[in-house]
């Protein structure tokens, strides 16, 4: 029986566990935490394949330094230097053109709609219990100018055979009545879903267990050894593991470690945050709040208010100033809704791991036969998730895949 090593408990490396317990193999998962938080675990829990456009888009480096001075802002970059983060946006801002934002739509169409159908198929199987609702996703705005701008995303998805439908003031608080009255409209997209991350993530932590697999946590990885072509163990501060196979599944720490093994994954931490609201709110649908770019998310037993990306280092620094900043934001938008000081000083933050161009590095570098990479996700890491991980056990099992790779190659900016 082949041995695995995962490197990394996020929602990407336990779905490669997934996927492998169901090929037979042996799984090792280690994690340099105890897989209780991060952002696999506070995210909004949206499956998207609405979200078609990538981060890196004309304008976004502009954003970011217009808004650099302004902690609060929902994409904020903190201001230090940073030689690695310096050649990141350099990679970020040749991506960033129109051109290649539009290649990129029907392949991150096509790979979350193949995410959502497995995510389905999961919650089908029943071999652990987690909560999926197809209740679609709301884009809602309060002016004209973000009213043209979603209608165009709208149309666009439309042409995507995307389930997409423009909903004038009327007929968007008829369906969400939680609303406030200046909110003049909205997009449903329908193709949407979504869950509650930290029980999916839970219980099937727990199933992989019962599998078999064997979960080594707070060990953090130092270094591998390899052999010509080929990674023969790898060294945590304890342990030196031999495995056929490994897969780096280490979120926004992928770079650091690929760098060990003389490998270029430009992926930089994009800080998110949530907090979540166990009192009623009447919030019955997942929204985004364009303007404010904050989502919500109406989960099992609570409502989660999340957002903001902010580049400031690998680090869990809660910047209570941002989570001042969803929480306004969520009252500006919901009648009735007040979010207390108490739940405000138990938000959480969570880093998505980003990468230039907006897609993931999904597959083998060619300087090792048998490493494999499953990071760089950035927003779309919860949807990505059983993608990702179906994928990544077709290339270990010599498999057709899925999807076309050549998007996702690790070493594109080689």
């Amino acid at each position: 029986m082949k041995k695995i090593i995962i490197i990394g408990g996020g929602i990407s490396g336990l779905c490669c566990a997934y996927y492998l317990v169901k090929e037979g193999f042996e799984v090792t998962v280690i994690d340099k935490g105890v897989m209780t938080t991060g952002a696999s675990y506070i995210n909004a829990g949206y499956l998207t394949p609405s979200h078609f456009i990538t981060l890196a888009q004309p304008g976004m480096i502009t954003k970011g330094l217009k808004w650099m001075l302004n902690s609060a802002s929902p994409f904020y970059i903190k201001p230090r230097w940073d030689l690695d983060f310096f050649k990141w946006v350099w990679h970020f801002k040749k991506s960033a053109n129109a051109s290649k934002v539009e290649r990129a739509i029907p392949i991150l169409r096509e790979i979350n709609l193949k995410s959502r159908e497995l995510y389905l198929e999961i919650h089908e199987a029943a071999d652990f219990e987690f909560h999926l609702e197809r209740k679609g996703l709301l884009t809602v705005y309060k002016t004209a100018k973000n009213e043209e701008h979603e209608v165009k995303l709208a149309e666009r998805a439309k042409k995507e055979g995307l389930e997409a439908k423009i909903l004038n003031k009327k007929e968007l608080h008829d369906l969400e009545p939680a609303f406030t009255d200046d909110v003049i409209g909205g997009i449903r997209y329908d193709c949407d879903a979504h869950t509650t991350p930290h029980i999916f993530m839970k219980n099937m932590k727990n199933w992989l267990a019962t599998q078999g697999v064997n979960f080594l946590l707070g060990e953090k990885v130092i270094g591998f050894n390899t052999e010509n072509t080929r990674v023969k163990t790898v060294k945590t501060e304890n342990y030196s593991i031999e495995a056929d196979e490994f897969i780096l599944a280490s979120g926004a720490w992928t770079f650091e470690l690929a760098r060990t093994l003389g490998l270029h994954i430009p992926i930089q931490g994009g800080k998110g945050y949530s907090m979540n609201v166990e009192a009623p709110t009447n919030i019955t649908r997942p929204a985004i709040l364009t303007e404010v770019k904050c989502a919500v998310t109406p989960m099992q037993g609570f409502t989660r208010f999340a957002g903001t990306m902010e580049f400031s280092g690998n680090n869990d620094v809660v910047r209570f100033n941002r989570v001042e900043a969803i929480a306004s934001a969520a009252q500006q938008y919901y009648k009735g809704v007040e979010i207390s000081g108490e739940v405000k000083q138990t938000a959480t933050s969570g880093l998505r791991p980003v990468s230039p161009d907006g897609l993931p590095f999904i597959g083998r570098p060619s300087k090792y036969k048998n490493l494999n990479i499953a990071a760089g996700h950035a927003m779309m890491g919860w949807s990505l998730g059983p993608v990702t991980g179906k994928l990544i056990s077709e290339i270990i099992t010599n498999k057709k895949t899925s999807v076309d790779l050549s998007p996702f190659m690790p070493e594109r900016f080689k």
